[in-house]
């Protein structure tokens, strides 16, 4: 019987999964989304890398950027590599592929494999020194696909950057579905009258959210009460999309007999008052309420969960404790924006990018918990600003998750950048920041940053950051400054005992 070493001299040629390139690494420093952790095991001539997960599942990432889970063991992975030496040409194969497909796409890589060296011989002893048993090749592609399983939990991510890997294989479902599985759930037990679970909605606003959304995709003509009774207790949650979409989908109902509920639902305060906007008056017709359901419904609903905006999926996603599934999708989004601004650096490119996503992104980022993707999405959003307004404001935030991330000498320069947008000549978007919030939240950054210095032993950069942070109190207005006197005061008294 093969020894050790020979098992693995065979297991790195012809197989290509070398246990010595362990030692090197990577081509790059790379982490889980998740914060897992990761153990390289193997590599191969092609710069991919073989990783171990905590649960023993093993990640290949290639050299070009994608990766994914092909294994739930390294024994498993070993059968894998050893049955399917061309593995990574099936990803996207599938057993519906039918049985004679995949055996001629598996011959074809084996017999261009058999032109410059032997398999087989070596297959059958690798397979016996390790007690593996004799697998189909359709088999094994079986067990491969639902095998790439990456996501959320074992989504690779450039260290440096913050970027994700591709997929190795196939996307899984969009985010929508399993976000709406529970609230279709629920949806088909108000159908089936289950007291229950109209209780249970009652009370409990993310299950009513979910299951507002599955009815907007399924619009079932027998629907009308179930709207009504979440429609009504939808109010709880003042102003939501949901409250709006249950508004609308009772009005296209058209029964004019549920005026006097929606009339009710929008005066529960002015937020819902603004966002029902101006609803047909009691004594309307069917149609005009029709209309009026119709026109919000076609721009801000309609009957395709894949026309909604990816935030809408994110923010449910997260209420319903799917965190590392919110995370990924956002970070994928994070990563199709710097995507387009790549390409908008080249010639003949048009030269703008919407940036609001990128704000959003960064607060639902910072609301995961997430400060570098929080920060990677802030700092292209505020790179992209063009008023010193926008600029200051955008950098003042930047400061602030910089700070909170440890990156004391990064958040002091982005200070310093909001006090080069402040002294910015003649722009009238500045015109009142000493009167408003603006400079409030700059000043009270400007100490709460001199405050982590002198607690990181930073003396020389907390006077600096001290004599800038006076220098705005002094130009704000009293009630804007009111409110930061005390933490002025208290700045003052740490930076002496520092000193």
């Amino acid at each position: 019987m093969a020894g050790p070493s020979n098992l693995a001299e065979l297991a790195a040629f012809p197989f290509d999964f070398d246990l010595d390139r362990a030692a090197h690494g990577h081509v790059e420093e790379v982490r889980l989304a998740s914060g897992g952790p990761l153990e390289t095991v193997a590599g191969d001539d092609t710069g991919g890398t073989y990783f171990v997960c905590a649960d023993g599942s093993v990640l290949y990432a290639d050299s070009e950027g994608a990766a994914g889970i092909i294994g739930s063991s390294v024994d498993e992975t070993l059968e894998l590599v050893i049955g399917l030496p061309g593995w990574r040409g099936y990803t996207r194969l599938s057993p519906d592929d039918g049985e004679e497909k995949i055996l001629a796409c598996v011959a074809e890589t084996e017999d261009e494999i058999r032109e410059c060296y032997g398999i087989d011989k070596e297959r059958a002893e690798l397979r016996a020194a390790l007690g593996f048993s004799k697998r189909a090749p359709v088999e094994l592609v079986g067990r491969l696909r639902p095998l790439l399983r990456t996501e959320p939990d074992f989504v690779l991510l450039n260290a440096d950057e913050g970027c994700a890997y591709d997929r190795i294989g196939p996307a899984g479902p969009p985010l929508w579905e399993p976000v709406l599985a529970a609230g279709r759930a629920d949806l088909a037990r108000l159908r089936e009258g289950d007291q229950t679970a109209w209780h249970e909605l009652t009370e409990d606003p993310v299950r009513r959210r979910i299951t507002l959304r599955a009815a907007q995709f399924d619009r079932a003509e027998g629907d009308l009460e179930l709207l009504r009774h979440l429609l009504r207790h939808e109010t709880r949650s003042s102003m939501t999309d949901e409250l709006r979409l249950a508004a609308v989908l009772v009005g296209l109902r058209g029964d004019t007999g549920d005026l006097p509920l929606l009339l009710e639902v929008r005066e529960t305060d002015f937020d819902t008052m603004c966002g029902l906007g101006s609803m047909p008056e009691p004594g309307a017709s069917t149609d005009e309420l029709q209309q009026w359901a119709r026109a919000l419904d076609e721009s801000m609903f309609g009957t395709d969960p894949s026309d909604e905006p990816v935030s809408t999926w994110t923010d449910l996603a997260r209420d319903q404790g799917m965190t590392d599934l919110a995370r990924v999708t956002l970070i994928r989004e994070l990563d199709n924006i710097f995507m387009d601004q790549s390409r908008l650096r080249r010639p003949g490119a048009p030269r703008t990018l919407a940036t609001a996503p990128l704000s959003g992104l960064a607060q639902d980022f910072e609301e995961l918990g997430d400060l570098p993707q929080a920060l990677r999405a802030q700092r292209l959003y505020a790179a992209l600003q063009e008023t010193a307004w926008d600029r200051a404001s955008a950098r003042h935030t930047l400061a602030r998750l910089e700070r909170e991330a440890g990156q004391l000498p990064r958040a002091a320069d982005s200070l310093a950048a909001v006090r080069d947008a402040l002294a910015t000549p003649g722009d009238a978007s500045l015109r009142y920041w000493q009167q408003v919030n603006l400079g409030s939240y700059i000043a009270e950054e400007h100490y709460r940053l001199t405050l982590a210095l002198a607690d990181a032993d930073r003396p020389e950069e907390t006077r600096a950051l001290l004599t800038a942070a006076d220098a705005i109190l002094g130009e704000l207005s009293e009630n804007a400054a009111n409110g930061i006197r005390e933490l002025a005061e208290r700045t003052a008294a740490r930076v002496r005992e520092v000193n």
